[in-house]
Order: structure tokens, then sequence, then C-alpha cells
């Protein structure tokens, strides 16, 4: 059986900073009990077009951390990537 695949609108260029209040904001990853280190990174090479060896290293740091920024950007262009995340399951803020 074919997996349905989810498709994240992305944007097609970074916007740092958000247009109404000019402030940069962060996606946050938060730690949780749940998902394995494999499915974690596997995530984030999916939805935020990480390289193996960044989502591996973000992946460290909120397990020993307990949060870690994995975008940066305007609420608008982290708000795909957080979507996306929290359908796998992964726990995201936008700060």
């Amino acid at each position: 059986m074919k997996q349905k695949e989810a498709h994240i609108a992305k944007p097609e260029f970074e916007e740092i900073t958000d247009e109404k209040s000019g402030e940069v904001r962060f996606l946050v990853l938060h730690n949780d009990d749940f998902h394995s280190f494999d499915f974690v990174i596997d995530c984030l090479i999916e939805v935020c077009d990480m390289d193996t060896v960044q989502a591996e290293q973000c992946t460290y740091l909120v397990h020993f951390k307990g949060k870690c920024d994995i975008k940066k950007g305007s609420f608008d262009f982290l708000k795909p990537y957080m979507e996306g995340l929290t359908a796998k399951g992964l726990s995201t803020t936008i700060e």
C-alpha cells in the first residue's frame, strides 16, 4: 500500500523579519519523551529541509537542553514548518 505524503507549502525565499512588527522570530522544537531520535531527525530532514548532520545536532540539543531554535524568520515564513512538524506529533512554538 502506498503511503500518502504530506505536502507542505514552503515559501520560495526566506523572510528574515516580520513585515508588521519588524521582529525576527524563531521556530523552537521542544523535547518530549515519546519520539525516537531517528524519527525526529527524519522529520527535520523532511519538513525543514535540513541536512543529516544539522538534523542530528538539533535533535541532540533538544534532548540535552530541552529545546532548540531550528529556523529563523517571520511568523508567516515559520508557520508552514511549525504546522508540518506538529502534524508529525512534534512539539514546536514560534517565539
